[in-house]
């Protein structure tokens, strides 16, 4: 099954994401207020592009007509933090990864994007929280 990479990032303040496929004949993008009618619409959005492109007469390839492919998700460090708002503090996450709050509040809001080490230590400790939220009985 052939995977269609989707970058889902923050934009303001929407969810938004790309499509990465050169066998799509262009590109979609997408912004949605949760991560879940992000998904939702995309797949909506890319139906439709695919219907269209079959009816203009585009050429694309059986896999891609038949839906015989897999949306493969890419959360950038900017939509993976704000997909955690109303879960956990950007004091919290700080706390965990040793960054200081202001620089994950940068991130958060994608004027910097972190390198991949950062973006590491952030990962790490977000799993540490949530296997500390996990023992408390």
């Amino acid at each position: 099954m052939k995977k269609i990479k989707v970058k889902i990032g923050w934009s303001g303040n929407n969810f938004s994401c790309v499509t990465e496929n050169e066998a799509l004949n262009g590109i979609i993008i997408v912004t949605n207020k949760t991560i879940d009618g992000l998904k939702k619409d995309l797949v909506s959005s890319l139906q439709f592009h695919i219907r269209s492109c079959i009816k203009d007469g585009d050429n694309l390839p059986e896999w891609l007509k038949n839906r015989e492919y897999q949306l493969d998700y890419n959360l950038e460090t900017s939509a993976l933090l704000h997909s955690l708002d109303d879960i956990i503090s950007r004091k919290a996450i700080s706390r965990a990864t040793g960054i200081n709050q202001r620089q994950i509040s940068h991130y958060a809001s994608g004027r910097i994007t972190p390198r991949p080490k950062q973006r590491e230590r952030i990962i790490k400790g977000i799993h540490a929280i949530s296997r500390e939220l996990a023992s408390v009985v």
